[in-house]
C-alpha cells in the first residue's frame, strides 16, 4: 500500500480531499439552502443598515430640529452648514435646509437644496420611507410650476429664473419616477 513516496503522496492527497469534502458538507449543508440563507442575510443586513442610517440621521440632526422648533431658523441654518460640511454625502441636511429656506420665503434656494438632497438620496421621494418628504416636494413642485413658471414666462432671458424652473422640473421628473 505505501510502497514508495509516490504512493504516500497519492494517499495523502486522497485523504486531504476527503477531509475537505467532509468539511464542506458539514459546514454548508445543501447548496440551495446556503444560497437562500445568504440572500436572506443580505436583505437583513440592508434593512439593518437602513434603520441604523435613519436613527443616525435623527440623532445627528436633532439639534437642528430643536432650533427650528424654537423658531431660531437662522441658527438652525448655521448648524446645518456645519453638518453639511462635516457630512457632504448625507442628503438629510440639504432636505432640512430646503424646508427652512422655504419657511423663510427663499423659494428658489429651497428648491436648490431639495434638488441637492434628492440627488444624493432618492429615499426622500419614496412614500414608504421613514425619511420621506414626498408630499412636501410635491407641494414645492406645484407651487414652483406656478410661481417660477410665471416668472420665466414674464422674463424669458433671465438665466437664474430659467435655472430655478429647471430644478423644479427635475423634482417633478423624479416624483414621476424618472431617474438622473
Amino acid at each position: 500500500m505505501f510502497r514508495d513516496t509516490f504512493d504516500k503522496a497519492v494517499w495523502f492527497l486522497l485523504a486531504l480531499t476527503m477531509a475537505a469534502i467532509l468539511l464542506l458538507v458539514a459546514r454548508g449543508g445543501e447548496p440551495g439552502d446556503g444560497k437562500r440563507g445568504a440572500g436572506l442575510g443580505k436583505a437583513v443586513e440592508r434593512e439593518m443598515a437602513y434603520r441604523a442610517r435613519v436613527e443616525l440621521v435623527g440623532k445627528l440632526y436633532r439639534p437642528v430640529e430643536e432650533l427650528r422648533q424654537s423658531g431660531n431658523n437662522a441658527a438652525a441654518l448655521l448648524k446645518l452648514d456645519e453638518l453639511i460640511r462635516s457630512y457632504p454625502g448625507e442628503a438629510h441636511g440639504h432636505i432640512l435646509q430646503g424646508e427652512i429656506l422655504r419657511e423663510m420665503g427663499a423659494f428658489d434656494e429651497a428648491v436648490a437644496s431639495y434638488v441637492e438632497g434628492v440627488k444624493l438620496n432618492g429615499d426622500y421621494l419614496d412614500a414608504k420611507s421613514p425619511l420621506s418628504r414626498r408630499k412636501e416636494i410635491q407641494q414645492l413642485v406645484d407651487e414652483g410650476l406656478k410661481s417660477v413658471g410665471a416668472r420665466a414666462a414674464a422674463s424669458p432671458g433671465n438665466r437664474s429664473v430659467a435655472a430655478s424652473l429647471q430644478k423644479v422640473n427635475y423634482l417633478k421628473s423624479r416624483l414621476a419616477g424618472g431617474c438622473e
